[in-house]
């Protein structure tokens, strides 16, 4: 595949997966021995993705996902993003906080014969925590 090939698949990911919901699109996109590596976790193959995204999805039911850069070279795409959305379900073992959410991130995936083999993802995950009440920074001294 090409570059340009390589990042439109990665728009149809964050297109139909996180703005649409489609777990299919997961299964057809993802290796079945795909490793995806975040901050605190690492998810393996569809399944375990599908997992983490229902999650997400249920603490989140509104996500939107923007795309502000990509880029490709090679076998790699990289993706910086904002995801948006209101803290209404228990997905992330935190009671529903009604609060609206904005998060960076940023992606950088390898693409091999038309799927997703690897991928490093990170994103502010304490900020997330803060906007929805769940964690508050310590006073200054």
């Amino acid at each position: 595949m090409s570059v340009e090939d390589n990042i439109s698949l990665m728009r149809r990911w964050y297109r139909e997966v996180w703005r649409e919901g489609k777990n299919q699109t997961i299964h057809e996109l993802l290796a079945s021995d795909a490793l995806l590596r975040g901050p605190q976790q690492e998810i393996r193959g569809p399944e375990g993705f599908v997992a983490f995204a229902e999650q997400i999805r249920s603490a989140f039911p509104d996500t939107d996902l923007t795309i502000e850069d990509i880029f490709g070279v090679d076998d790699k795409v990289a993706i910086r993003w904002v995801a948006t959305g209101t803290h209404q379900g228990e997905g992330l073992g935190v009671p529903p906080s009604s609060r609206p959410v904005r998060i960076p991130g940023s992606t950088i995936v390898r693409i091999a014969k038309g799927k997703i083999v690897e991928g490093w993802d990170h994103w502010d995950r304490l900020g997330m925590l803060e906007q929805i009440g769940a964690y508050q920074q310590p006073a200054a001294a």
